[in-house]
C-alpha cells in the first residue's frame, strides 16, 4: 500500500496475509481473534481467494492440510482452546512437511478460561502442542507493525522450511489500533512446488504423495532425523531477538510480545531512577534466542522473566543463562497484564535482596 493506515490488530494481520499472497483461509470463530476471519470473509473474494468457515477447528486445520498440499498459500487463525483442537492436524502438517501460517491470538486458560489477553500458550507453541517430534517456527511480535512485517515474511519462511509457522499474539495485539504500513517482504529464493499436488505434467506422470504415515520404523526414524535437521537449520538461520540497554545493565528483564512493550517502559523508568536495567526480547520463541542470555556481561546480577503466564518462558531463559546468574519471575495471569510500576518494583526488590 505504501502508506500508513490506522487499523485494528486482527484486521492488520489479515490484510498482511493477503498482501503476502494468502488466498485460502479455513477457520472457525473464537474470541479474541474473530476480526481475522470476519475480515478474510470480506477481502478474500475481492482478490480471487476463498474463505471457508469450517464446522470446527478440527475440520479447519485439516482443510489447511489439503490446501497446503496443493502448493497454495493458506492460513488459519484461532485462540488458545481452538489451537488445542487443531493440534493433531498441525502435527500431521508438520509431519507431511507442508507450509502454512497459523495465528494464535492467545486468551487466558486453562480450559475455556476467559477472553482477555494472556501468554499462557508458550509451552503449546514452542514445545509442539500435538504429538511426535515436531516443532513450529514461532514468531512473537510486540507491535502491530512488527506483526504485519512478520506475517508477510511468515509465508516465505513456511515455504522455505516446508513447515507451519505460527504468529503468537495475544488479545491486546488483536484488539489494539496502531498505524501500520504494508511493505513487501524481503526477496527470498523459494523452493519448487512441483512435488506437491500440482504440476503433474511437469513431473512427467510421477505421483505426488503427501503424507505423514511411515509404517517402516527405519523410514520413520530417517524422516524424524530429517525434520530435526531442518529445525536445527531454523535455529542457525532464523533466531531473532532485540537487546535494549543491555551492555551496562545489572538487571535484565526477559519479556516477549505485548509484555515486552510494558517492560521497556519499566526499564526506562528504572534508568531514570539510576538503576542500570535492560531488556532482552525474544522475537522468535522457537527457535529461542539463547545467545543473548549466554553472552550477558559479567556485571549482570540477575535476570527477571516477565510474562502473562505462571512462568513458561523462564525455562528457556534459564537454559540460556546456564547458571551464571539467578533467574527470577514476575507474572500476571487470567487476562491481567503486568503494569510498568509492578515490573519496576519487581526489579527494585531484586536489588534489595
Amino acid at each position: 500500500m505504501g502508506e500508513k493506515v490506522l487499523m485494528k490488530g486482527n484486521e492488520a494481520l489479515a490484510e498482511a496475509a493477503i498482501q503476502a499472497g494468502c488466498r485460502y483461509f479455513f477457520g472457525y470463530p473464537i474470541t479474541p481473534q474473530n476480526e481475522i476471519p470476519e475480515y478474510m470473509s470480506r477481502r478474500l473474494p475481492e482478490v480471487g481467494g476463498v474463505y471457508l468457515q469450517a464446522e470446527s477447528e478440527v475440520a479447519s486445520i485439516n482443510m489447511v492440510f489439503g490446501g497446503a498440499g496443493t502448493g497454495e498459500r493458506v492460513m488459519t487463525s484461532s485462540s488458545s482452546p481452538g489451537i488445542s483442537l487443531m493440534s493433531e492436524g498441525i502435527s500431521y502438517i508438520a509431519g507431511a512437511e507442508l507450509p502454512c501460517v497459523i495465528m494464535n491470538i492467545v486468551r487466558g486458560g486453562p480450559g475455556l478460561g476467559g477472553i482477555l489477553p494472556a501468554q499462557s500458550d508458550y509451552f503449546q507453541a514452542t514445545r509442539g502442542g500435538g504429538h511426535g517430534d515436531y516443532r513450529l517456527l514461532v514468531l512473537a511480535p510486540s507491535t502491530l507493525q512488527e506483526a504485519v512485517d512478520l506475517t508477510m515474511e511468515a509465508f516465505d519462511l513456511a515455504e522455505i522450511y516446508r513447515n507451519p509457522v505460527m504468529i503468537l499474539g495475544d488479545g491486546f495485539m488483536g484488539q489494539m489500533m496502531e498505524a501500520v504500513e504494508f511493505k513487501p517482504a524481503p526477496e527470498r529464493k523459494l523452493p519448487d512446488k512441483r512435488d506437491r499436488a500440482v504440476g503433474y505434467r511437469a513431473r512427467r506422470g510421477k505421483r505426488a504423495l503427501v503424507k505423514s504415515l511411515y509404517l517402516d520404523p527405519a523410514a520413520l526414524e530417517a524422516h524424524n532425523m530429517k525434520l530435526k535437521a531442518k529445525y536445527d537449520l531454523m535455529a542457525d538461520r532464523e533466531t531473532r531477538h532485540e537487546s535494549y540497554l543491555v551492555d551496562d545493565a545489572e538487571y535484565v528483564v526477559a519479556a516477549y510480545g505485548t509484555t515486552a512493550r510494558i517492560a521497556r517502559s519499566a526499564v526506562r523508568l528504572l534508568r531514570d531512577e539510576g538503576i542500570a536495567a535492560g531488556m532482552v526480547r525474544p522475537i522468535t520463541v522457537f527457535p529461542f534466542p539463547y545467545a543473548p542470555f549466554q553472552n550477558l556481561g559479567s556485571q549482570v546480577k540477575e535476570v527477571l522473566a516477565v510474562e502473562m503466564s505462571c512462568g513458561q518462558m523462564i525455562d528457556d531463559v534459564r537454559i540460556g543463562v546456564a547458571g551464571k546468574v539467578p533467574v527470577s519471575f514476575f507474572g500476571r495471569v487470567g487476562g491481567v497484564a503486568p503494569t510498568v510500576d509492578e515490573i519496576a518494583e519487581a526489579v527494585r526488590r531484586l536489588r534489595k535482596s
